[in-house]
């Protein structure tokens, strides 16, 4: 999604391309299994991060009203061995679009 230079530090934001789109635990899972294969140089870098956040984002709407994400153990665990934490981001609903601003 993006690489690059944030502020005074460089950045790199991941997503994995499928469909369908597989649940938060199994991308999770997938991303470790690439980070513990990365050559030495990668995982260099990545050791060398100051942050190595797995992040999930949610985008919320008024359907359905509730929906669980369920992240197992392992999966704490594996990010856990690789230093890492998992963070998760609700974005509020999107706000309908008026479709005449003069009414």
């Amino acid at each position: 999604m993006y690489v690059g230079r944030e502020r005074r530090r460089y950045s790199a934001h991941l997503e994995l391309s499928g469909f369908p789109r597989p649940s938060a635990d199994a991308t999770i899972r997938t991303f470790c299994s690439l980070i513990r294969a990365l050559p030495k140089e990668g995982r260099e870098l990545w050791n060398g991060a100051k942050t190595r956040e797995f992040s999930v984002g949610v985008q919320a709407g008024r359907e359905p009203f509730a929906c669980d994400f369920r992240i197992e153990s392992q999966t704490v665990k594996a990010v856990a061995e690789l230093g890492g934490l998992i963070v998760l981001t609700v974005y509020g609903p999107e706000r309908a679009k008026r479709r005449n601003a003069s009414k």
